[in-house]
């Protein structure tokens, strides 16, 4: 009698396990994932962490922010900005090096090229990290639960110098320690190690948010339809990370070697990515659409002018409200649309073919086939940039 198999999936992970390297990168990257969970717990002195969380809980901006920290924000740890300093950084440098003449040769200079571009975009982060925990302690001290301060002695002046400094030197120092962590992760264990770190982030706040909510008032159905959901939108998403339309390319060369000639040729394909852009427009979206109502949050409570302003901004982009995702959905498609063109024009594939002898059958070489390219990237593009604005909304 034939002894059923299991599942594909199972199957590849009992696989896994049983090939001695794969199983020691996987064990490293998990290890490295619980020291990342330890550190998201670890508070800053000074804090009150009963009356942040009680902030957290009572404001919907602030509890999605909380939900992309793991958590580490409601504690305001050593880790509550996460690697989004780091993030911020390499996009400001993808943006800068074909603006700069001296970054985009730096960046022509093959592997040494971009381990110094590599290198830049870590120490951008450093400033960066230091800007971003700053304004946020300064934001979370202007806050008051129930005449209760959040944080005491926030300033660079007086007796709340050196106490701030050490704060922010805390906060970071978690960032770059979290970034050392995921390249350690993509050198010596599975995947993008900063992905990995968002992700192990994101995923640890959903056992209590389905415990809570779910579980808490005995919703079986709901339970059901949610894991369902989560399952058919991680199908969508790698079917879609993985989809790509295939240029196809000829090359033709002639090689002149001993007083002969050779003629030598091949075929090959470009294959360009419907989603293009990644998540980068994500997170370029939830920036501008949290950061007005969180300003805005710190407003309220008052009387006058400003805070009727607030209280209308606060209001206006509520995560709540239809306004807000139509909102989040278009500049979503809009920053796919922008980051996309930004990568293709860096890559200059046009040139780059005709510098190795190569070209698309039917197109001229040179200024036609960039203008090709263009034309495919834009089409298909529309594509990834619906599929991502349709991700984002989900929640809603």
């Amino acid at each position: 009698m034939q002894k059923p198999s299991r599942p594909a999936l199972l199957q590849a992970m009992v696989d896994a396990f049983h090939l001695p390297d794969l199983r020691r990168r996987i064990l490293f990257t998990l290890g490295l994932l619980v020291i990342f969970r330890f550190v998201a717990h670890v508070p800053l002195p000074g804090v009150d962490v009963g009356a942040l969380q009680d902030l957290f809980s009572r404001n919907v901006l602030l509890g999605m922010l909380d939900l992309f920290s793991g958590g580490a924000m409601r504690n305001l740890s050593i880790a509550a900005m996460g690697v989004y300093p780091y993030i911020t950084s390499s996009i400001v440098m993808q943006l800068m090096v074909p603006v700069i003449p001296r970054l985009q040769a730096i960046a022509q200079e093959g592997e040494s090229g971009r381990q110094r571009i590599n290198l830049i975009t870590h120490w951008l982060t450093v400033p960066l990290a230091i800007l971003q925990g700053y304004g946020q302690l300064v934001l979370l001290s202007r806050a008051d639960v129930d005449g209760q301060r959040i944080i005491s002695g926030v300033g660079l002046s007086g007796p709340n110098l050196v106490p701030t400094v050490a704060m922010v030197m805390s906060l970071a120092a978690g960032t770059m320690f979290l970034v050392w962590l995921g390249e350690l992760i993509t050198r010596l264990g599975i995947g993008n190690g900063i992905s990995i770190i968002i992700f192990g982030g994101i995923v640890s706040g959903l056992p209590s948010m389905i415990g809570s909510s779910l579980l808490a008032r005995e919703n079986l159905l709901g339970l059901f339809v949610f894991v369902a959901l989560g399952l058919a939108t991680v199908a969508f998403i790698v079917m879609f990370t993985e989809a790509h339309r295939r240029i196809p390319v000829q090359f033709s060369r002639s090689l002149v070697r001993g007083g002969r000639v050779y003629k030598q040729g091949g075929s090959t394909h470009i294959p360009i990515r419907i989603n293009s852009a990644g998540m980068i427009p994500l997170i370029f979206a939830m920036s501008i659409m949290i950061l007005p109502g969180t300003l805005a949050s710190y407003f309220q409570g008052g009387s006058g002018f400003v805070s009727g302003i607030a209280n209308f901004v606060f209001n206006f982009f509520d995560a709540s409200g239809w306004i807000y995702w139509v909102m989040y959905f278009l500049l979503v498609v809009g920053f796919a649309f922008f980051y996309t063109m930004i990568i293709f024009q860096q890559q200059n594939l046009g040139e780059t073919l005709q510098r190795q002898g190569g070209f698309i059958p039917g197109i001229r070489p040179g200024k036609p086939t960039m203008e090709y390219l263009n034309r495919v990237i834009t089409r298909i593009t529309w594509g990834g940039a619906l599929f991502l604005g349709t991700v984002a909304i989900l929640p809603f």
